[in-house]
Order: structure tokens, then sequence, then C-alpha cells
């Protein structure tokens, strides 16, 4: 048993961040005095504690102007557990992206709203509003327990996800901070009206004797610095894997008896993504079956899982610092055993789960309860108007009309609930009005089920695209795949603009981790139900070569697949060495190896350098060599093909004559169009 719980004392130097929080008063400097300067940003150590206020300062990229200050805005992250938004918090969003940020709203992958572009005279103003409108940002972001996720459907007939639901708030209340630091700075010092705290969370909170908690502290749980790292946490049902549980530093999964009464949890711990470019010691990993426990000690085990990584993560490097690389580093024997020191007793043993299966729940679903809920897909979560597509003017008229709740999905997609039969034409009509599409089997599937971060221009970390490039990337794949006969086919899609992982991009059978300017990681074999990691295939990938690459592993995929086999479970099972060889031979087979390439002028890059899918001409039932064109001022591509005899003896013509081959083409179909004149 632990008596107290001081961080270990470590001979390594703490990382920066870990003195910051500890001169901060517990969040509150130097937030609070740089919040009152009249000027553009925040300093670089009050960005830092700024984050566990939910809000990150960001630049605009696509604005950023040589010689000048950067394009300051900041980004607001909402806490929302289970993705539960109430009518007239949903309403207050939706005004201050009009009135203060950029008309967007962005579903996050945990289940939160973010709202970008606001500046930071009007930071205050748009934190209040969400707080005084039964709101939060504390804690969306920072080392400590993020957004609690859980199943996002209101079933009202299936105790499981009610229990499912209630747990995910009362864990999430379980490990809100308790500094009074964020009311001061944001309502001047007054208390929100909230709902009355659980008693029996409150009490669970403030209990002690094995060493979980702080006395005489603000913080009793975290103490004076906090985690080492961020730590999410989710629960969810046997069966449902809509939250991506293997993801998660903590989930609990209901465990119910015969009669549907909650009789505890499972408990996985160790699971994350986030990882570091060419750093092996930064690694995906997926969460690890930890033990079962009673509902009556659930609190009791969740402080133990806390306390665990808070006094042994790794505080001197925040690369290191996830509870992943603890139970990695420790083993889960290790790891469970100081669990139950804090936890003052043994735990009990895991209990048999069936199979994890993803679900969306869109379209039209009974509640249980006579009334029904709508599951909406949301491109990437981008809740705005854009030309027909006027799904934020739609959302908010039916949230207004029929002040409804609404439930954010992990999937970045929303579900309007509690809606009565009567009202389901009417809102049904102004969908439709508006461009929405409410009927999910009318959407190509490979969309419906991919994800992307939002990347440039205004996330620090990203190196590339995401969300402004996974469009054109999907209509590339979906050409890709009715070029080689495989149109029905679907799998998910993933796509991030950075290696820390927001949209989960190791869980997909296809994933691209943006690695360079145009350049993605390229990952295969996740599980169509996000229960296996996926792999690296391929370092770098230039979205001008998509084509060029994935089409050999489409064809292998399609003549070896087993049936009814996936994708992602196709390249598992086939491994990645099988993969390349094929892809190999069938690059030679198929396809002029050399490079057109025409260094003078840049205009002229690689075979498949395209940002469309290729035009090709099979007269004689082969493929043919590829050209690429491009003008410098549009950047479009276009792609011409060629017969290998042509191609070959084009090849002979500008060697002999020391020419580009592109520059003889040229010549040539100028010279013939100017003939046909």
């Amino acid at each position: 048993m632990v008596k107290s719980a001081p961080p270990p004392a470590s001979n390594r130097k703490p990382s920066k961040v870990e003195g910051l929080k500890e001169r901060s008063n517990f969040l509150r400097e130097p937030v609070a005095t740089e919040i009152l300067q009249d000027t553009t940003h925040f300093s670089e150590d009050a960005v830092q504690i700024l984050k566990f206020h939910g809000s990150y300062q960001q630049d605009n990229r696509d604005n950023r102007v040589k010689g000048q200050e950067k394009d300051y805005q900041f980004m607001l992250r909402t806490k929302n557990p289970g993705g539960f938004v109430p009518p007239s918090l949903y309403l207050t969003l939706d005004q201050l992206a009009d009135e203060y940020g950029n008309h967007t709203l962005r579903v996050t992958t945990r289940q939160g709203f973010q709202l970008h572009g606001i500046l930071k005279q009007n930071l205050k103003a748009a934190i209040a509003a969400i707080i005084q409108n039964m709101g939060s940002t504390l804690g969306a972001c920072g080392d400590l327990n993020r957004n609690v996720m859980a199943p996002p459907a209101p079933f009202k007939n299936k105790p499981e996800y009610q229990y499912a639901w209630e747990y995910a708030h009362n864990v999430a209340e379980l490990l809100t901070p308790q500094t009074g630091a964020y009311y001061e700075i944001w309502l001047d010092g007054e208390q929100a009206i909230s709902a009355e705290e659980n008693p029996e969370v409150k009490a669970a909170r403030q209990q002690n004797g094995t060493g979980t908690i702080f006395h005489e502290k603000e913080e009793p749980i975290y103490g004076t610095y906090y985690m080492p790292r961020k730590f999410k946490v989710s629960v969810t049902v046997p069966g449902d894997n809509s939250i991506d549980l293997y993801s998660q530093d903590l989930s609990l999964v209901v465990i119910t008896n015969d009669n549907q009464e909650l009789e505890g949890f499972n408990v996985f711990a160790g699971g994350g993504l986030g990882r570091t470019h060419n750093k092996e010691e930064t690694f995906a990993r997926l969460a690890d079956p930890i033990c079962y426990v009673a509902k009556d000690d659930v609190y009791d085990l969740v402080k133990a899982i806390v306390a665990t990584q808070r006094d042994y993560g790794d505080r001197t490097d925040r690369r290191h610092a996830r509870l992943k690389y603890l139970i990695h580093d420790w083993g889960v024997d290790k790891f469970r055993s100081m669990v139950e020191k804090y936890f003052g007793k043994q735990v009990e043993p895991f209990q048999p789960l069936p199979e994890f299966k993803y679900l969306d729940f869109l379209g039209w679903n009974e509640q249980g309860d006579g009334k029904l809920f709508l599951g909406i897909s949301i491109d990437n979560g981008r809740i705005k108007d854009e030309g027909n597509f006027q799904i934020k003017t739609a959302l908010r008229q039916i949230v207004e009309q029929y002040n409804l709740p609404i439930h954010l999905t992990p999937h970045q997609n929303l579900l309007i609930c509690d809606i009565e039969p009567e009202q389901k034409q009417a809102i049904e009509k102004i969908l439709n009005t508006h461009g929405v599409i409410t009927e999910p089997d009318t959407i190509d599937k490979i969309v419906r089920y991919s994800m992307a971060c939002p990347a440039l221009p205004t996330c620090g970390l990203a190196v590339t695209e995401s969300e402004r490039a996974i469009p054109g990337i999907l209509e590339r794949i979906r050409a890709l795949l009715d070029k080689v006969g495989l149109q029905n086919e679907h799998f998910v899609v993933r796509m991030t603009g950075c290696p820390n992982g927001c949209a989960r991009p190791y869980m997909a059978e296809l994933g691209f981790v943006g690695s360079a300017p145009e350049a993605y990681q390229l990952w295969l074999g996740g599980s169509p139900d996000q229960t296996r990691l996926a792999l690296p295939y391929m370092e770098r990938l230039h979205m001008n070569d998509l084509e060029t690459q994935l089409e050999p592993i489409f064809v292998y995929f399609k003549q070896s697949r087993q049936s009814e086999e996936s994708f992602g479970d196709f390249c598992d099972r086939i491994g990645f060495d099988a993969i390349r060889e094929f892809a190999a031979q069938y690059e030679s087979e198929t396809a002029v190896e050399a490079p057109i390439t025409d260094d003078s002028d840049g205009l002229i890059e690689t075979m498949a350098d395209s940002t469309t899918a290729p035009i090709t001409e099979e007269s004689d039932g082969q493929e043919v060599a590829i050209v690429n064109t491009t003008t410098a001022a549009s950047k479009t591509r276009h792609r011409v093909t060629l017969q290998h005899e042509v191609y070959n003896k084009l090849k002979e013509i500008s060697q002999s004559q020391g020419k580009p081959m592109t520059q003889l083409v040229n010549e040539a179909l100028t010279d013939y169009l100017n003939n046909l004149s």
C-alpha cells in the first residue's frame, strides 16, 4: 500500500513544462496576467498553461507574410463527456463561430467541438459564453484527463448504454481539475451555474488511504504537477468499438448480469497513437486488458491507475511520457502490481468479451422510448455553409425550432436526439432543403468511414495537408478501385498532417501520416473494426505517386483475397514482403520504370505525377507509359499515355539529340496541332 504520493525522485532534469506547471499556481499564471494585456498573442510560457484551459494558440499559415507578425488566432476545444451537447450550448457555439470564429464548427475525434479563428481580444468572452451555457473547455487540452468518450447512441432501452453514459460523465467529473483558476480568469471569479455534483463522485475524489490523493492541496488528484502528459479515457459496452477503445490510456467496458444490472467493468490501459517520425522509441500502441473491477470500486481503481501514471510516468522526456510507455517499459504484470498498491487490494481477473465492431449510428434510428435519433455524416467534422451544402444553417434551425440535444460521435459525425416521430418529416425536409444527406446508404462508403485532422493552415504541428487534401485523395482512390474492378469495395481511410495521430490513422486499413509537404507515410493492415494496429508500409509517398503505388496493391488484393476478406485483413494476412514482391513484378510488367523528368524548368516531374486518376488507353491490353505535364502558374497536372514502342523510340531520340523527352513531345504536338488548324 502506498502511503503518500509525491512524484518519485529522478536524477534526470524535468522537462521545461514541469517547471511551468509548478510556477503556475495551479494554472493561473502567466495566463491571468497576459489575458489583460493588449497584445495579439501570449508568451510561450503562457501558451503551455493556456492549453489546460482548453485553447491552443495558432497562426494561420495561409496568411503568413515574410517580415510581418504571424496571423495569431486561437482554437477553442470544448469538453463534452460522451459527446453530449445541450441545445443552448449548441446555439451558443454556432453564434460564437460567426461572431468570433471562422464561421465553422468542427466535431473532434474525441466527441467535442473546436472553434477556430478566435482572436485573443475575444477569447475571454467566448470562453465565458460557453461556461454560462452549461459548457466547458477546462481540461480539453493539457496534461490531464481529456474528454471522456462513450458510444453516442441514446438507446433508452439498452441499459448497458445508459451505464456507459452515466459512468463517462462520472469519471469526467471525478478527474475534473479542482483549481479555481478557470473561473477566476474567464468569469472574474464567479462560479458557473451547473448541475450539483454527484455526492458519490465527490466523496471518491477526496477518499484516500492508499496514496492516490494529495492532502491539503488545491488539486487532490493531480497535485502541483498534474499529469506527465495527456490522459485519455473512454467507457463503452461489450461489442461496441465506436470509441476506438484500444487507442485510449484507460478504457472501461460495462459488464452486466443476466438481469441487465451493472456488475462492474473490464479495464483496458496503455493505448496511445502519438509518435514522431524517425524516432523509433516513439510508437503507436494498443491498450492491454488489465483486470475487472466491481462497480463499487471503479472510482478507486480509476484513481489508482491515474496515480500510477502521475507518479511514475516520465516527466523528463515528453515524447516518452504517456502511460503506454510506462506499461511498455514495465510490462503489464508490474503495472498491475503497482496499481494494486494504490488500489489497496488485488484486482479481479478480466472477464470474457465478445468481438468488438465499429458502429457509426448514421441514419434514422429508434431510441427505445418512442422517440427517434438521426445520425448525420459530416465530412471531417466540419459544420459549415458552403454552396448548396448548408448544414450549419440547417442544424441551427432544427435546434432552435425543436430544442433538441445533439450527441457528437467519435467519427466526427453527430446525432440529433429525442426526436418525436411526428417531427421526422419536417426535420428531414429542413435538412434536404439545405443539401444535407439523411440516408447513409447514398454516401460513398470510402467517404463514410474516412477521417482527417484539421492540419494546415492552423495546426502548428502539421507538416502537410489533411482535411483539405482528403476529399481529392478519396476521389482518386475510388477511381483507382473502379479501374481495377473493385467498384463496390470500401475500407477505412484516415489521414493526418503529422505523426501525432489525431485522426487515429494507425488504426485504419489505409492510413496516411504526413511526413513532408505533399508526402505521407503509408500505413496498411489495420482492422475494419479498429481492433488491430496498422504497420508502416512506405516511409514517404508523394501524392503524385498515389496511383502508381496503390494500383498493384489493389490488384493483388483483388486476385488473392479470401472470401469476404477486408482490405486491412488481407494486408495483415498476406504480409508486406508478399505485397512488395507482387508490386515490383507488377510494375516491371505493366509500367515503364524510368521517370520522365525535366530538370531545366521543373514543369515535368515524374511518372504518376497527378492529382487526378490517370487517363489511360489500352489499345492492346497492355499498360503504357505515362507522361505528365504541368503549368507553373496553376500547378494542374495532366496525363497522356504512350504505347511502349513510341516511348522507347522517344527515349532513343532524346538521348541522341540531348533533349528532354518532354521537350520533344511538346514540339511534336505543337507542330501537329498547328497543322490541324
